[in-house]
């Protein structure tokens, strides 16, 4: 399940209207329908928003937005799989490298 089809679960659940969703995000309510059914793509900060009215994990939905935004680039490449081996890959080497950094600015220190 990703993002939009979450939010939409999380919208039915607590009985929301589309309407109320969309004036708390500043946006009129066609727009907001798009973005719950994945045809337009929600702002970073419009998910921390959402997450605080539904009452849900900030991390799980902003985890779910981003895998949205990965996947709609890559779903329809044949090597999609080995495209996300690569970034899983450096990300972790990036990771590692910020940490390597944060131990060596701690020991100048």
């Amino acid at each position: 399940m990703l993002f939009a089809d979450r939010i939409k679960q999380l919208r039915e659940q607590r009985q929301m209207p589309q309407r109320q969703l969309a004036a708390a995000l500043e946006i009129d309510t066609a727009t907001y329908c798009k973005i719950e059914r994945g045809e337009r793509r929600a702002k970073r900060e419009q998910v921390t928003i959402l997450a605080d009215l539904f009452e849900t994990d900030k991390d799980l939905l902003l985890n779910l937005w981003l895998a949205e935004q990965i996947y709609s680039v890559v779903k329809d490449e044949e090597n999609a799989e080995k495209v996300l081996d690569i970034v899983h890959e450096s990300v972790i080497e990036y990771k590692s490298g910020l940490k390597k950094e944060k131990y060596e600015t701690t020991d100048k220190i």
